[in-house]
């Protein structure tokens, strides 16, 4: 299977990070199994048939039939969901900021503009700031503590 994913990726002309994150799995998944060291899971293909609803699932698996459903291929693959779990969110690609550049962040948005599910509000005299995540476009993050 691991050459059919690899002539996917070609017909459709993207890369394998490209690819991870359209269906919303780890790289390193898609890594491992074009090496051949890892199959993929039914997770893995299921999320193939969501992405890329073109692509003929029997073919992918087992080689038989055509690489897509229709006589035209459907470059357009479904947006991916924002991953939900841990795992699936990539390491930071940048080291962490020494403390004295901590200070020179601009705020980029308003304190209050910021919501979260365990907005437990304290007396303003114990709160402080205890981590700050930058998330940038290309899915990488750096933490700051």
């Amino acid at each position: 299977m691991n050459n059919r994913l690899q002539q996917l990726l070609a017909a459709e002309n993207i890369s394998q990070s490209v690819f991870a994150d359209t269906i919303g799995v780890a790289r390193a998944s898609v890594s491992h199994i074009l090496a051949g060291r890892n199959k993929p899971g039914f997770d893995f293909i299921e999320s193939v048939s969501r992405h890329y609803p073109n692509v003929n699932l029997e073919w992918l698996i087992t080689g038989k039939g055509k690489m897509y459903k229709g006589d035209t291929p459907d470059a357009t693959p479904v947006p991916a969901a924002i991953p939900q779990k841990p795992a699936d969110i990539p390491a930071p690609k940048t080291p962490e900021a020494p403390q004295e550049q901590i200070q020179a962040v601009p705020q980029v948005f308003p304190i209050s503009s910021i919501t979260s599910s365990k907005n437990i509000q304290q007396p303003k005299a114990q709160r402080s700031i205890s981590k700050i995540m930058v998330l940038y476009n290309d899915g990488s993050y750096q933490e700051f503590k």
